[in-house]
């Protein structure tokens, strides 16, 4: 085991540090309080290689691992986790491009998704199948060299702003088997987006269902076999739940070090929060928990890296503690700032709406222990 992020890592580290603090904190508050999508920053993000951070290299994207991406998300997550989190969706959608399409359908779309050209969006979740993911209902029929799309997606990060739907849909049976995975492209006739939803959180980025009636797309623009959509869904899904625990991650750590601050300069009783041994335990606690989620974390980036049989367990693992212990140690620290940590002076409260999604996206937390519990009664 190495707990120390190599010297190409650390470079790496710096760049992410460095972009959030220049190009995404001076503006988060901003782009929360205006409902801002900051796609000109999600751009220059992509010209440093952020646009496809795992995506392959010979058509434009990064190559880097999934341990790398987690160190790349916590420093972008430290600034505004909410735009930090679209870039994670961007990511798994322009992944799943690069690791199932045909080499043509890769030529037709990934250099505009890696250059973030063109922005890409996720579409698994509907209406009625949320958590129960297999039984979606959008239907796709073949029509000679067309599918023919009927139904609809549920809150989908960039609806009606993205250029590019990655979609799984049903081509056959009902079950895992019969659903497969397109690529619609906005501006085709019968795709439609519905009104943009009131969020808690989030705010950065634009969310709507995607709706299809009668949409026509080349059946090229099918990506792997019929039949292999839900497992590349589950494959996408693996990093992406790395990428929001990263997320959870660097916006606590930031709320940490908010806190230190904060307690070395407010004075209650004639002497500074820090000197309170009580309020103390409560910050070498909030540390010792972030640290252990960021252990796991990096665990489960390793395993994935090396295709272990059980990185999807540690996947899962990471996302449930990270995306709690993320979300408690945010409140804790607000909690901390007592009436000032419920300003918007202080960016407190808007990690703590930012987060608390966390524990819901990207598979809830409850379903995280269902993949743990059957992994480990399948040992």
């Amino acid at each position: 085991m190495d707990f120390q992020l190599s010297e190409e890592q650390v470079a790496i580290q710096d760049m992410a540090r460095s972009f959030a603090e220049n190009e995404m904190m001076p503006y988060a508050e901003e782009w929360d309080e205006k409902k801002i999508f900051p796609v000109d920053t999600l751009r220059a993000a992509a010209e440093l290689g952020l646009g496809g951070i795992y995506s392959d290299p010979d058509f434009g994207g990064s190559g880097l691992g999934r341990l790398d991406s987690t160190v790349i998300f916590e420093e972008l997550a430290a600034a505004c986790p909410s735009t930090a989190a679209f870039l994670s969706i961007h990511n798994m959608a322009s992944w799943m491009v690069s690791q199932f399409a045909s080499d043509a359908l890769k030529s037709k779309y990934l250099p505009d998704m890696l250059s973030m050209n063109k922005i890409a969006s996720y579409c698994l979740t509907e209406p009625g199948s949320g958590s129960d993911a297999a039984a979606l209902r959008t239907t796709a029929e073949r029509d000679g060299d067309e599918y023919v799309l009927n139904g609809s997606k549920a809150f989908i990060s960039g609806a009606g702003r993205s250029d590019i739907y990655v979609v799984m849909v049903r081509t056959g049976d009902e079950g895992p088997k019969g659903i497969s995975c397109v690529i619609v492209e906005n501006g085709t006739e019968g795709l439609s987006f519905g009104a943009q939803e009131r969020k808690m959180g989030w705010n950065s980025q634009p969310t709507a269902q995607v709706q299809f009636d009668n949409c026509r797309i080349p059946v090229s623009n099918r990506v792997g076999e019929e039949g292999d959509g839900f497992k590349i869904a589950m494959a996408g899904l693996d990093g992406g739940r790395l990428n929001i625990a990263a997320c959870s991650i660097g916006a606590a750590r930031a709320s940490i070090e908010a806190t230190i601050q904060y307690m070395n300069e407010r004075k209650q009783f004639g002497k500074p929060l820090a000197a309170f041994q009580a309020l103390q335990f409560r910050l070498a606690d909030m540390a010792t928990e972030l640290d252990a989620a960021r252990l796991m974390l990096h665990r489960g980036a390793t395993s994935l890296d090396n295709k272990t049989p059980d990185a999807t367990k540690h996947c899962a693992m990471a996302k449930r503690f990270a995306t709690d212990i993320g979300f408690n140690v945010v409140n804790e620290a607000l909690q901390l700032h007592g009436g000032y940590g419920y300003l918007r002076d202080f960016p407190l409260e808007r990690y703590l709406r930012d987060l608390r999604v966390h524990q819901i996206l990207e598979g809830t937390n409850e379903i995280m222990r269902v993949i743990i519990a059957r992994a480990m009664l399948q040992e």
